[in-house]
C-alpha cells in the first residue's frame, strides 16, 4: 500500500444545507487542488469528525439527487448519509462520477436498454461500457488533504473500501446504509447484489 498522490485544500466555505423534508444542517464545503482526475469533487464536512470519522463516498447522480428519480436509491442514500455523518461527525465526499463513472448521457442510454429488459450492468455491457468505471484515487487524495487517515465507511459497496485501502487509507469497518427499495428500483438493487456483491439483504428485495 502506498499513499495517494498529494492534494491540498483550495477553499473552505460554510453552507447551511436544507432538504425538502425539512432536515437542515450546517456544513463546511471544501474544494481541492491537485486531484488526479481533474474533476471538481467536493468534500462536505459535517459535525465534529474526530479521530475516526464516519465517511461516505457518494457518486453524483443528477437524476436521483436533484430530480428525485425513483429508478435508483441515490437520492435517499444522500439524504440519509448527510444526517448520519452529521450525527457521528465526519465527511461526505461528493464525487463527480455520474452513472458509476460513465456519464449522464450514457447512463440515460443505459436506462433505455433497461426499459427493454436488461439490468443496469447488462445495459452498460451492451453499450460497450464497464460495469463500474469509478476510481477512488481522488477520494483518497481528498481524505489525505483533510488529515483523515482512519475512518469508518458508510457503504454497502466493498469496492470502495478495497480501493481506499489500496491507497493506504485505514478503513476500520464498513457501516451499512439503509435499504431504499421501491417498485421502480428493486431490479436495480438486486443487480447490485448479484453483480458487485453489495451488502444488501436480498430477502428485502424480492421482485414485486
Amino acid at each position: 500500500m502506498s499513499p495517494a498522490p498529494s492534494a491540498s485544500p483550495r477553499a473552505r466555505v460554510r453552507v447551511p444545507l436544507r432538504f425538502p423534508d425539512g432536515f437542515s444542517v450546517d456544513a463546511e464545503l471544501v474544494t481541492f487542488h491537485g486531484l488526479a482526475d481533474g474533476l471538481e469533487h467536493l468534500a462536505v464536512v459535517l459535525g465534529d469528525p474526530g479521530p475516526v470519522p464516519l465517511v461516505r463516498l457518494h457518486s453524483e447522480c443528477l437524476t436521483g439527487d436533484v430530480f428525485g428519480s425513483a429508478r435508483c436509491d441515490c437520492g435517499p442514500q444522500l439524504r440519509e448519509a448527510v444526517e448520519r455523518v452529521a450525527d457521528r461527525g465526519g465527511v461526505l465526499l461528493y464525487l463527480r462520477q455520474e452513472g458509476r463513472g460513465i456519464g449522464l448521457y450514457n447512463k440515460l442510454d443505459a436506462y433505455a436498454l433497461q426499459d427493454q429488459g436488461l439490468d443496469t450492468y447488462e445495459a452498460n455491457a451492451a453499450l460497450g461500457l464497464p460495469e463500474d468505471a469509478r476510481d477512488y484515487t481522488a477520494a483518497a487524495q481528498m481524505l489525505g488533504a483533510l488529515g483523515v487517515g482512519a475512518l469508518d465507511l458508510l457503504s454497502n459497496n466493498p469496492d470502495k473500501a478495497e480501493q481506499l485501502r489500496t491507497w493506504g487509507v485505514d478503513v476500520r469497518k464498513r457501516v451499512p446504509t439503509g435499504v431504499f427499495a421501491t417498485d421502480h428500483n428493486v431490479r436495480y438493487l438486486r443487480a447490485k447484489v448479484l453483480h458487485t456483491q453489495h451488502t444488501l439483504p436480498l430477502t428485502e428485495l424480492s421482485a414485486s
